[in-house]
């Protein structure tokens, strides 16, 4: 297509990035309070930005750009208000963000007066497109535009006597300009303000607009740290946008490529597509088993916090957070998931090896409650683990796909999902409650005095509502009782399988049978469940059961 090309970016045959291996966390740098806040239809009040302040210090942020202070009247009086109420702890940078204009910058200054600690963030636009179409303004005219700022910047330090300043400069949309450029530009703001290895400069290189891939953004990164004359006395940082929707992978390529320090916002909020997720690329640290230095044990309260705030929404697909993220309706998924969950012992640091799931959701302060929900997509497996997880049934296993396409055959009839209660209350109709043609009004049990230690089943019945009285002898409970059929003429199987637990746990327990018959003849199998404080009777109801099942007419 004409209209568009491929983004021209650096030439680096001998790139050296994709075999490095992150091994820890970059220094982390939320711009929640400024890029985030400002992508909303209706931007946080002071006191949203208060708790989003807090909520980011309890996280673990050491740098948290606090706004804009020179765009607006509240974003001055929330700076002020950090630092008049000495919100800020002693161990954490609030930065500010100015463009290279006195006016801006003197405001910016006059914010922080009086804070711990401040980074100046002082940035300008230096992509062609801005050089020609906003400013008409040649690369030497927009280089002295960063050298005027950055002198200004300088000159002003006396007004933050008592607090720790450190200087970051960006040139705004730096992966839509040359590359050797923007290197240009940052060597002469470096030079201005004669950063020392004691207190580097930040040169955050902003993917303001994600032009290139992710990869060529790597590039980029790898070349200017490469041809950096200074590259001691930089702290090089990332700021990276989800233009292409490779936001994430742009940041991580640019720390493996040499970046030191990231910035973005916890969900990814930000203009148009949005700026880098920081939780993403936190968690993807966590899951490569490197400590990511922030605590993020209780995502659903840091979600809970954000969608107040800011009056935006988690996607349910969103990596780590969303709703559905942890939870599997293709039955084959659920049925992974259940064996991978049951091969798990007790000790929370052991190795994980669950299929489908990269991370134990209980770390990030999810639960199992919602792995496995059910629609007419899901399998067997997955309605075995929540009549297990949530009612203690543990099913045969060849009476998984029986009750899988009952519970499927369900939620087609309906058209939705179903939930665990009505799950269980279809294996309640159709296992437990079902009583016709047959169902047991009275049965007793007594020893014989023989060697067998042989049983006798004495039971009244009801077959189609007329009652009858039968008996039968046999090896244990089950077998008295199919003989009692028997005696009737009503026997018209064999026992194939038989299954029996416990439900829960102490002296007071229910038992719950399994019993599956085949119908001579026919090869067809059924399988019935029955329950009863006496494990005898629980395997009687389980055959009366699956007759019921093999000879209902519903």
């Amino acid at each position: 297509m004409p209209k568009y090309t491929p983004f021209k970016t650096v030439d680096l045959p001998d790139r050296t990035w994709p075999d490095q291996v992150i091994t820890k966390a970059p220094i982390w740098c939320s711009v929640d309070l400024r890029d985030g806040n400002q992508a909303l239809a209706i931007p946080m009040s002071v006191q949203d930005k208060l708790e989003m302040f807090d909520l980011l210090v309890e996280i673990g942020f050491k740098e948290i750009e606090v706004g804009f202070p020179s765009a607006s009247q509240i974003d001055f009086d929330f700076v002020r208000r950090l630092v008049e109420e000495k919100r800020i702890p002693d161990d954490v940078y609030v930065q500010v963000l100015t463009q290279a204009r006195e006016p801006l910058i003197r405001r910016t200054f006059e914010s922080v007066q009086g804070a711990p600690n401040a980074i100046i963030h002082l940035y300008n636009s230096t992509s062609p497109l801005q050089r020609k179409i906003t400013f008409n303004l040649g690369k030497e005219e927009i280089k002295q535009i960063a050298v005027d700022g950055a002198r200004l910047v300088k000159s002003l330090l006396p007004m933050l006597e008592g607090t720790n300043v450190r200087f970051e400069y960006s040139p705004e949309s730096f992966s839509d300009t040359e590359t050797e450029y923007a290197l240009d530009v940052c060597e002469a703001v470096m030079d201005v303000w004669e950063p020392t290895p004691d207190n580097k400069i930040i040169l955050n290189l902003p993917d303001t607009v994600e032009w290139v891939p992710a990869h060529k953004h790597a590039d980029q990164i790898e070349w200017f740290c490469r041809n950096m004359k200074y590259r001691d006395l930089a702290i090089i940082s990332v700021h990276t946008h989800n233009d292409r929707g490779t936001g994430v992978a742009a940041c991580e390529m640019g720390v493996m490529a040499g970046a030191e320090r990231v910035e973005g916002t916890l969900f990814g909020n930000g203009e148009r597509t949005g700026n880098l997720d920081i939780v993403t690329v936190a968690l993807n640290r966590m899951a490569d088993g490197v400590d990511s230095g922030l605590d993020l044990h209780d995502i659903p309260r840091l979600r809970q916090v954000y969608e107040r705030c800011t009056r935006m929404t988690v996607p349910p697909r969103h990596p780590y957070a969303g709703e559905l993220v942890f939870t599997a309706f293709s039955g084959s998924h659920q049925d992974a998931i259940k064996k991978g969950m049951d091969q798990r012992n007790d000790d929370a640091d052991a190795p994980w090896r669950v299929p489908y799931l990269h991370i134990d959701p209980r770390d990030i302060g999810r639960t199992y409650e919602s792995i496995v929900r059910i629609n007419s997509q899901s399998g067997k497996g997955g309605v075995a683990y929540v009549m297990s997880r949530d009612y203690g049934f543990e099913m045969p296993k060849s009476m998984h796909p029986e009750m899988g396409a009952l519970v499927n055959r369900i939620a087609d009839e309906w058209g939705r999902e179903l939930t665990t209660t009505e799950i269980y209350e279809a294996f309640n109709r159709e296992y437990l409650q079902i009583n016709r043609p047959i169902e047991v009004k009275k049965i007793t049990f007594d020893y014989m005095d023989d060697e067998n230690r042989s049983l006798t089943c004495k039971t009244i019945l009801s077959y189609d509502g007329t009652e009858h009285a039968a008996g039968g002898i046999g090896n244990g409970p089950i077998s008295a009782f199919a003989h009692a059929l028997e005696s009737q003429g009503w026997r018209d199987f064999r026992l194939t399988d038989f299954h029996e637990h416990a439900i829960g746990e102490g002296v007071d327990t229910d038992a719950v049978a399994y019993v599956q018959i085949e119908i001579e003849g026919t090869g067809r199998k059924f399988w019935g469940a029955g329950i009863d404080a006496n494990i005898d009777r629980a395997g009687t109801k389980a055959l009366v059961s699956a007759y019921n099942r093999a000879h209902s007419d519903r």
